[in-house]
């Protein structure tokens, strides 16, 4: 990935494109979250701001600290978290769906067993 950054002058690009496009992904996820009431929607949400962090992760070890590689390895751990977060709420989903039929989030405040 250290070869996308660089410019063909061999200096490094500018910082700021990629932060204002983890921006938006990150409010874009945050709004996806907060507006929607289904849950795997809500799910896709979720997982794009977990992107919109692993991208500034990503950014900030380029131009911080270019010889190392903490923020890449920060961003393997987002996601391993990421995909155990994912099937949790997927098995969560599915058990939704069987007792109601679908998979809104006014269902989950029924089930009380």
């Amino acid at each position: 990935m250290g070869e996308l950054l660089i410019n063909t002058s061999g200096a490094p690009a500018p910082m700021l494109p990629f932060l204002i496009v983890s921006l938006i992904m990150f409010f874009a996820g945050v709004y996806g979250f907060f507006t929607r009431k289904n849950l795997i929607l809500m799910l896709v949400s979720v997982e794009l701001i977990l992107n919109a962090v692993d991208l500034n992760f990503a950014v900030f070890n380029r131009y911080l600290f270019p010889g190392q590689m903490e923020g890449m390895f920060y961003s393997l751990f987002v996601i391993a978290i990421a995909a155990c977060e994912t099937a949790v709420a997927i098995a969560i989903i599915i058990n939704v769906y069987r007792k109601f039929g679908n998979v809104e989030v006014d269902n989950i405040q029924n089930m009380k067993e």
